[in-house]
């Protein structure tokens, strides 16, 4: 069974799918670590962010995988390298980049391939998983998903303020909107769950009743 959370940053989809996987005891796919991670090796390897070939080629040598809340390039811990602003700013241009998501989508379904898998992202409903069992769209207001953001900035100990993260937010979620493959977008079949003011767990539970919904349906097929 192949579940997909789609949504913008902040809405709580990747917290919500690492939870949800755990729970279930089903594999995780964070997309987004795996775009961050392609910036974070290629610049170690000298490679131009704007070579989309080149880093398109990167994405299939490299092997990503993600085990107890961390990700491993090639057995090496970069749960951190990756998270940092210069990595952040890096991963826009490799993201953007059609054969790279090309590439990517290729990776992605071999990693779902024969498992139940729990993926999240922007275009794992729309795009890399289009017959997925479940398609969910999370989204909440501007104003929650700063918080959230900022909270989790402070955490890392990263000093920052409401008013920068809900600017970059606006940036941010334009750009994804009008990207020219892999577009922020729910699914035309997606469901929509909105995350205000509900906890993780919350959010976890409504997934849940959203998963077993689909299991009798498939089953009275």
């Amino acid at each position: 069974m192949i579940i997909t959370l789609d949504g913008p940053a902040g809405a709580g989809k990747s917290s919500a799918a690492r939870a949800l996987a755990s729970r279930l005891g089903w594999s995780y796919i964070d997309t987004g670590a795996m775009y961050r991670a392609v910036a974070f090796i290629a610049i170690e390897q000298g490679i131009p962010l704007e070579d989309a070939p080149q880093l398109a080629r990167l994405v299939e040598k490299i092997r990503i995988v993600f085990t107890n809340g961390r990700v491993l390039v090639e057995d090496r811990d970069v749960s951190a390298e990756i998270r940092t602003e210069r990595i952040t700013a890096a991963t826009r241009p490799v993201a953007d980049a059609p054969p790279v998501r090309e590439a990517m989508k290729h990776v992605q379904r071999r990693m779902a391939q024969g498992s139940n898998v729990v993926t999240e992202g922007r275009d794992q409903g729309t795009v890399v998983f289009p017959h997925a069992d479940l398609k969910v769209f999370l989204t909440a207001s501007p104003v929650e998903r700063a918080q959230r953001r900022q909270a989790e900035e402070l955490t890392r100990g990263n000093a920052t303020t409401f008013e920068s993260i809900l600017e970059s937010h606006s940036r941010r979620d334009e750009a994804d909107r009008l990207r020219p493959v892999g577009a922020l977008r729910p699914a035309d079949n997606a469901v929509l769950l909105e995350t205000d003011g509900l906890t993780r767990e919350e959010v976890v539970e409504h997934l849940i009743i959203l998963i077993e919904a689909q299991r009798k349906a498939q089953a009275q097929e």
